[in-house]
C-alpha cells in the first residue's frame, strides 16, 4: 500500500506539471499574441510526443522495473516544466510544451506498477484508483495554478513574469517525489528486480523467455482495439484539460480564476469516478468473466459519447457545469474500465500492453486537437463531432475477446485468490468472572 500511495501521488504531480500552463493560457495568449491555430498546435504538441514516450516507457519498465524508470522520469521531466518560463515567442513555447509531454508517460509506469502489486480480483480497482487520483492533478492544476499565478502578481511581479515563476513550483515538487519514489517503493511485492535477479538464478532465464512477448503484444488486434478505445476516453480528458479554461472564459465571459475553478471540476471527478469504473469492471469480471469486463467498458464509453453531445449544446452556465460533470463521470469510468481489461490481455508483457494502450489516449488527444485548431470550427461544434465519434468507437469494445482457456485461467486465479484469503473464524471476547478479566475464546 505504501507503493500504491506513492505511485498515485507521483502521477498526480506529473499531471500537475504536464498541464500547469493550461489554465494560464489566457494570459500567455495575450503576451505571446497567439492565434487560434497556434493554440491548437500547442494543444497537439502537449500530447503528441507522449504517444511515443508511452511506447518506449512501457518497454523500459518491463526491462528495468517501474521503480528506477519512474525515478528518472520524475527528475528529468521536471526540467522542461521549470524551463518553459524561458519561452519568449510562439516557437520556443511550442518546443517546451512538446518536451513536457514526455512526463505523460508516467501513466504507463503507474498502471504497470499497480498491476504487479495487486491480485486479479482487485487489480482493476487498484489500477483505476492510482490513475484516477493521479488524473486528479489535471483538475487541481486548473484551480491551483491561477492562484499561484495571482500570488506572484500580488507580490508585485508582472503577469509576464508571474506565469513563468508559477511553473517552477510543480517542477520542484517533481524532483522531491523522484527521490521519494526511489527510496520508499519496490518493484514487486517480493522485492526489486535487481535483488530478485541475485536471489533467484532462474529469474533472469524467465525474463529472457518473455522477450518475445513484446512482438506478441504488438500483433494482438485486441491491444489496438483498446488503443482506439482509450483514445476515445483518456484522449478526450486530455483535450478537455487543455481547452476547458479557455472554453469557459471565451463562451461564458468569465475571468481566468473563475474559469479555472469551473474547469477544475472536470478533473476533480477523478477523485472517485475512475475508481468506480475499475471497481465495476472487477465486479463484472467476477460475475460474468472477462467478457463481463468488456461489456461494462462498452456501456461506459457509449454513455460518455452521449453525455459529450449534450454538453456541447449547453449555453446556460449552471446547466453546462452540471452536464460537464456527468460527462466527466462517464469519461473517467471508461478509463477505469479499460484498465480493468488491460492486465488480462498478455500477462507476460503488461508494461508493453499498458504502454500501447496508454499511447492510444494521447493519439486520441492529438486527433481531437486538429478539430480545435480549425478556424471555421467552433469549440462547441468540435465537441459535438467528438461526441458522435466516441459513441461509434464504443463498438470497438466487442473486438476484445478472450478464449475459453483465458476465461478458465481467470476463474482459476480468482479461486486461488479467494482460497488464499479464506475467512478464519473471528475470535470472540468475553468477561470471565473466574479470572476477573476479558479472555478470548
Amino acid at each position: 500500500m505504501k507503493t500504491f500511495h506513492i505511485t498515485w501521488f507521483s502521477f498526480f504531480l506529473c499531471f500537475f506539471g504536464w498541464f500547469g500552463v493550461a489554465p494560464l493560457m489566457a494570459v500567455i495568449r495575450e503576451e505571446l499574441l497567439l492565434t487560434k491555430s497556434q493554440i491548437g498546435n500547442i494543444i497537439i504538441s502537449s500530447v503528441m510526443i507522449t504517444i511515443f514516450a508511452r511506447l518506449l516507457i512501457g518497454w523500459i519498465s518491463d526491462k528495468i522495473g517501474p521503480r528506477i524508470t519512474y525515478t528518472w522520469l520524475l527528475i528529468v521531466g521536471s526540467l522542461p516544466v521549470m524551463l518553459i518560463g524561458l519561452s519568449n515567442d510562439y516557437t520556443s513555447f511550442l518546443i517546451f510544451r512538446l518536451i513536457i509531454g514526455v512526463i505523460g508517460a508516467s501513466f504507463v509506469i503507474t498502471q504497470f506498477h499497480t498491476s504487479l502489486m495487486f491480485a486479479p480480483n482487485v487489480v482493476g480497482t487498484a489500477n483505476a484508483t492510482t490513475a484516477g487520483w493521479g488524473n486528479l492533478g489535471g483538475g487541481v492544476t486548473q484551480m491551483v495554478m491561477p492562484l499561484i499565478f495571482s500570488a506572484f502578481v500580488a507580490l508585485g511581479y508582472s503577469n509576464a513574469n508571474s506565469w513563468r515563476y508559477a511553473m517552477i513550483v510543480p517542477g520542484i515538487l517533481m524532483i522531491i517525489m523522484g527521490l521519494v519514489y526511489y527510496k520508499f517503493t519496490k518493484d514487486t511485492p517480493e522485492g526489486n528486480l535487481s535483488d530478485l535477479k541475485k536471489a533467484d538464478p532462474d529469474f533472469a532465464i524467465k525474463k529472457k523467455a518473455e522477450k518475445g512477448q513484446f512482438l506478441e503484444a504488438i500483433k494482438d488486434f485486441r491491444v489496438w482495439g483498446l488503443f482506439v478505445i482509450y483514445g476515445a476516453c483518456f484522449g478526450i480528458e486530455l483535450t478537455i484539460n487543455n481547452i476547458a479554461s479557455l472554453y469557459y472564459k471565451d463562451y461564458f465571459n468569465l475571468d481566468v480564476k473563475t474559469a479555472g475553478l469551473i474547469a477544475g471540476l472536470f478533473g476533480l471527478m477523478n477523485l472517485f469516478a475512475r475508481s468506480v469504473g475499475g471497481l465495476l469492471g472487477d465486479k463484472s469480471g467476477i460475475r460474468w468473466g472477462l467478457k463481463g469486463r468488456v461489456y461494462f467498458l462498452f456501456t461506459a464509453l457509449f454513455l460518455e459519447g452521449i453525455a459529450l453531445i449534450v454538453f456541447s449544446r449547453m449555453t446556460v452556465l449552471p446547466v453546462a457545469i452540471a452536464t460537464m460533470i456527468v460527462f466527466s463521470l462517464f469519461v473517467q469510468m471508461s478509463e477505469g474500465a479499460t484498465f480493468s481489461v488491460v492486465p488480462f490481455i498478455n500477462k507476460k508483457a503488461i508494461g508493453t500492453v499498458s504502454g500501447i494502450v496508454g499511447a492510444g489516449g494521447n493519439a486520441g488527444a492529438v486527433a481531437a486537437g486538429f478539430l480545435f485548431k480549425m478556424e471555421d470550427v467552433s469549440y462547441p461544434q468540435a465537441l459535438f463531432i467528438i461526441g458522435i465519434i466516441v459513441s461509434v468507437i464504443s463498438l470497438f469494445a466487442f473486438l476484445v475477446r478472450f478464449s475459453e482457456e483465458a476465461e478458465a485461467e481467470a476463474r482459476q486465479e480468482l479461486g486461488e485468490v479467494y482460497q488464499s484469503r479464506s475467512v478464519q473464524p473471528k475470535p470472540v471476547f468475553m468477561y470471565s468472572y473466574a479470572e476477573n478479566s476479558v479472555i478470548k475464546i
